[in-house]
């Protein structure tokens, strides 16, 4: 059986924004920038990784219910989709 979810996914977003802004932005933001940090929103619990997948293990190891939301130090999102070029023909 899988973990159980909480929140909405907005809620889920806006905890995750809040908690980030608010008790985690200031202790990773000097040389952590590229890094992912994983938040457990109800308890603000974090840890920082080079890939999210390496952050939420140690997350999930400390706390098994976490509800994890992600963020990439220094950028708007974990992820980009597309590219940045565009050709002019």
């Amino acid at each position: 059986m899988g973990r159980q979810l909480r929140y909405t996914k907005e809620e889920h977003a806006r905890l995750g924004a809040e908690v980030y802004e608010r008790q985690v932005w200031a202790q990773v933001e000097a040389g952590n920038h590229g890094k992912v940090v994983v938040i457990d929103v109800d308890s603000g619990a974090f840890e920082v990784g080079e890939t999210p997948l390496a952050a939420c293990e140690r997350l999930l190891a400390r706390l098994p219910d976490a509800q994890i939301w992600c963020v990439r130090v220094g950028y708007p999102a974990v992820y980009r989709l597309g590219s940045l070029r565009t050709s002019l023909a």
